[in-house]
């Protein structure tokens, strides 16, 4: 689909009912009043209140420096260091609290507490130094979810080294790639981890990392999952590794002075991901990236330091960075992280964790609950957790799942927030302070305090704030968690995010507006509702329809556990939808489905958009963070070729579908 197209973007999704929050929550959250929104109205001092929640070495002069469009700066003058602000600064009150609550898919647990993390962190950054690492070098993580992966991040920070974590389900190639374009000589890695209780060799993607031709792979540590490396691993004279442990042990209570940082110097890199083009390197900054994160994970997860928080990401992924490690810790909170998967042993095992540690705040993605609802809720009963608050991220939830969500996760008496924000942005931009404004599902609500979304026509005109239509979603204004550049190309930091909304010629900062690639509804009652990117948007019968909105209608099918909508280009009706769909466990495909799918289209949306095929798969096409990859499907819908699919979590899931659409369409019941 042309997102130029010149045919307006139409939400046909019915309204909602709304939710108040529980007056439990409420006498308890961090925000309660809303005159924070006029608080941070004042633009840009209102941000001075997330810089407060920091300790700084040296005061900011400026709070936003805008003279260099759109190269923004904020806490101008400023220093600090982030792992001081996560741990240092906490020992004081809370050393023997516990920081890090780990546990391993096998059912090792781990109670890492500040005191230990400072330990640990201190111990890593000598091991860092000891191989050379110095202030500004880029240092590769690769590094899947156990301690070594939080640790080592702080201790980059720690001695100002900027890091670059590289999800570790990502195949060898997409790890050369990152190393690659971020001139990284130094990588981490480890020996391998468990996934369904299966021991994966990690290091065999680190040997054919270092071994490829765009990398130059001077250092290689190796962490280790147990405390020796594993039986199926063996290091020889010409591997290049330094074994962590080794160093480790001539470390024993290091202690290493931590590195005062401009407010402007990068903190990390992240790696956007995709089935096509080159991937872009995120440049987030020290100062406003530590600030947004400490305080939006305080005013809208309501996270506390007596809480003890749980986010499912990856911190492979920018959800893990900003509310698995920065956030939580700058807040000096508990926060949880799991190996595994969770269907492993059993569908409960989440449940289970969730009880065992009494779980405050569960935080995870619209694709995991779709997943849970499928499986059926009987996998929650008997489990003793008690979520006060839920949040939802990554992708535009369907009412169908937040009510499913807040039913038998929440058990309707929880708060959700459905949360809209990217890498790039760095933290939550869309969604309601959970206190003060009414749950709707499938709207992610109001604008974060101090952010100034639109919605633009393709042609640059800017919507009538709160007329129901939708458009482009921009943001009008900057603010501090928002990324610096795109690593080593500020040309392609303007083209991809600032050029097609913006006056580029200006030096006037207001004159330049960032384009967020999502569309968006902005009803009367204030609220955003996300349709999805606008390159899932499709023209159907001269109506320009978002995936978010089809598959919605679809997921008010009951037998329906899942369902992507994708474009199928038709010589009459430009494009017609093929919808692919997951069924509940239990639930047999058959016509009689497939005409209630049809029918829910139809009664939801309108008869043009009638779907025209409905194909059952046992699986759809995900990237390695749970997001359906519609755009493998419009490829397999209209017979092109599938495109790079390495970096999809199962990448014979494709050819799976391909073979079933071409034997039969994929519409005939399954025996």
């Amino acid at each position: 689909m042309n997102e130029h197209d010149s045919t307006e973007l139409e939400a046909r999704l019915p309204d909602q009912e709304y939710y108040r929050p529980p007056p439990e929550f409420v006498g308890q959250a961090n925000v309660t009043d809303h005159a924070v929104y006029d608080r941070f109205e004042e633009f840009p001092d209102g941000f001075n209140e997330y810089a407060e929640l920091l300790t700084w070495d040296d005061r900011w002069d400026e709070v936003f420096d805008g003279s260099d469009p759109p190269f923004f700066e904020w806490f101008v003058g400023g220093s600090l260091n982030a792992s001081v602000n996560c741990v240092d600064r906490h020992l004081a009150e809370r050393k023997n609290q516990a920081a890090l609550i780990w546990e391993g898919e096998s059912g090792e647990q781990r109670t890492i507490t500040y005191q230990d993390l400072f330990r640990q962190v201190n111990e890593m950054a000598a091991v860092l130094k000891e191989v050379g690492v110095e202030e500004g070098d880029v240092v590769t993580l690769h590094l899947p979810m156990v301690p070594a992966l939080p640790i080592t991040m702080l201790a980059c920070a720690r001695i100002g080294a900027v890091h670059s974590v590289v999800f570790a389900g990502f195949s060898a190639n997409a790890l050369a790639d990152r190393l690659g374009d971020a001139d990284s000589d130094v990588l981490v890695s480890i020996d391998g981890y468990y996934r369904r209780g299966e021991w994966l060799d990690h290091k065999a993607k680190a040997d054919d990392a270092i071994d490829a031709e765009e990398t130059s792979v001077e250092t290689a540590l190796l962490w280790s999952r147990h405390d020796e490396l594993h039986g199926d691993v063996e290091l020889t004279g010409e591997d290049p590794y330094v074994l962590v442990d080794d160093v480790l042990a001539e470390k024993r209570g290091a202690r290493v002075e931590p590195v005062s940082r401009d407010a402007e110097d990068p903190l990390f890199l992240m790696y956007t991901s995709g089935t096509t083009g080159k991937p872009k390197g995120c440049q987030h900054r020290t100062g406003g990236y530590l600030a947004y994160a400490a305080g939006t994970a305080k005013y809208v997860l309501d996270v506390k330091p007596t809480d003890t928080y749980w986010c499912g990401a990856d911190i492979g992924w920018i959800t893990g960075h900003s509310y698995i490690v920065y956030g939580p810790l700058a807040l000096g909170s508990t926060t949880v992280m799991y190996e595994g998967t969770p269907d492993y042993p059993d569908r409960s095992r989440l449940w289970e964790i969730a009880e065992r540690y009494d779980v405050d705040i569960f935080h995870t993605s619209p694709t995991a609950i779709r997943q849970f609802m499928k499986w059926g809720e009987e996998h929650l009963a008997g489990h003793d957790f008690d979520f006060r608050h839920l949040t939802t991220v990554g992708e535009p939830i369907q009412p169908e799942a937040w009510q499913w969500y807040y039913d038998h996760v929440g058990e309707e008496d929880a708060v959700i927030v459905d949360t809209w924000w990217q890498t790039e942005t760095g933290g939550h931009l869309i969604t309601n302070l959970p206190a003060l404004d009414d749950m709707k599902p499938g709207s992610a609500g109001r604008p974060c305090p101090g952010i100034e979304p639109a919605l633009y026509e393709d042609d640059g005109t800017r919507i009538e704030p709160a007329s129901g239509r939708a458009g482009n979603l921009v943001i009008e204004r900057p603010w501090p968690g928002m990324l610096q550049t795109v690593y080593g190309d500020d040309d392609r930091f303007i083209d991809e995010y600032w050029r097609r909304f913006s006056e580029t010629d200006s030096d006037d900062w207001r004159d330049w507006v960032y384009k967020t690639g999502d569309g968006a509804v902005h009803g009367q009652d204030g609220y955003y509702r996300v349709l999805g990117r606008l390159d899932d948007v499709m023209n159907v019968s001269g109506h320009r329809l978002g995936t978010m909105e089809l598959e919605s209608a679809v997921a008010e099918v009951e037998a329906i556990a899942e369902a992507a909508v994708v474009a199928r280009e038709d010589t009459e009706r430009g494009h017609v939808p093929d919808v692919y769909v997951v069924l509940r466990d239990g639930v047999e495909a058959s016509e009689a489905v497939r005409q209630q799918v049809i029918a829910s289209v139809e009664d939801e949306i309108g008869a043009f958009a009638r779907p025209d095929r409905v194909l059952f798969v046992s699986d759809l096409p995900k990237t390695r963070s749970g997001k359906i990859m519609r755009r493998v499907l419009e490829n397999i819908s209209n017979s092109e070729d599938l495109g790079d699919t390495t970096t999809l979590r199962d990448p014979s899931v494709p050819d799976q579908i391909r073979q079933q659409v071409q034997t039969d369409g994929g519409e005939s019941p399954r025996s």
